[in-house]
């Protein structure tokens, strides 16, 4: 019994001794240096972080950087020969807004989609075009340059109704205009070579020469209101629209007699006496589709 006891007291102490060598508390100086451990271990993690952010942010910049400078650089570029020609035309247009009179109310005529369904008639899909209505008698109809697939249209109120045109003599006048600016005889002559020369350009490091821009426009107004086109340029004209109405003989007609009409027009009304300075002329017209093989 009392060898029992002694093995109780001797366990009993043991055990008392190894909780307090257990269960003793760490040092101030061993809590700091864990602190500072998993303290360091947090900065890295969260300067870590922080780099990747930054990094993110500077690319983000950079790259908005680049776009404004990018944006920069296109506001000194110059359009190029598909993209200036609406502003070219229409910019003359307003400059000539006393001459021409478009800025009047207009009635409904529907010329519009009755020529858009003659172009498809014809073959010549998905065209955009304008037309201007004009109440004045000084330009008749003309096709001014536009951009690519683009078309802008003049068209005389006065002269529609002098001539009492149908729909049908209206879409045919708008084709012959759009063959001849198809051909390009009214872009090339006025478009000089200093504006060419421009056109595509960037001018950030330099002044922009509107001067030539000032010069195509005089050539616009020599050439619509004097020059017109020349003889041979409407002997080609005239045969290549006759060339592609062939196909519809109703059209062919409707052509035939919008030049009788205009041929009338002109000889008896003093006002249109300057029409032939400009489309010489329509007799001739007359006597080429009568003759395919008739040379000038």
């Amino acid at each position: 019994m009392i060898g029992f006891l002694k093995k109780i007291s001797l366990l009993t102490v043991f055990l008392f001794c190894s909780i307090e060598v257990f269960g003793q508390e760490k040092t101030l100086d061993e809590k700091k240096a864990e602190l500072l451990d998993f303290q360091s271990i947090r900065n890295i993690l969260k300067n870590d972080s922080l780099e990747k952010i930054v990094e993110k942010k500077r690319k983000a910049l950079a790259n908005t950087v680049v776009k404004k400078e990018k944006k920069i650089e296109k506001s000194f570029l110059v359009p190029t020969e598909d993209e200036i020609w609406n502003f070219i035309s229409e910019y003359w247009i307003v400059l000539n807004a006393q001459k021409l009179k478009w800025d009047f109310k207009k009635p409904h005529y529907g010329v519009v989609s009755h020529f858009e369904a003659f172009l498809e008639k014809m073959g010549f899909l998905e065209k955009k075009f304008k037309i201007l209505i004009l109440d004045t008698s000084l330009v008749t109809h003309f096709s001014l340059p536009a951009n690519k697939n683009h078309s802008l249209f003049l068209l005389s109120l006065p002269f529609m109704r002098t001539l009492d045109l149908t729909k049908q003599e209206i879409s045919v006048l708008l084709f012959e205009d759009f063959i001849r600016l198809n051909k390009g005889y009214f872009r090339d002559f006025v478009s000089l070579k200093e504006f060419k020369a421009l056109l595509g350009s960037n001018f950030k490091k330099g002044k922009l020469k509107t001067e030539s821009f000032f010069k195509v426009h005089k050539r616009f107004d020599q050439f619509i209101f004097n020059k017109g086109f020349s003889f041979q340029q409407q002997f080609l004209v005239t045969k290549e629209v006759a060339r592609l109405l062939k196909g519809h003989p109703e059209y062919l007609s409707v052509y035939m007699n919008l030049l009788k009409k205009i041929d009338y027009l002109i000889k008896t009304r003093k006002e249109y006496k300057s029409y032939v300075n400009i489309y010489p002329s329509p007799e001739l017209q007359l006597n080429w589709l009568k003759s395919e093989n008739s040379k000038i």
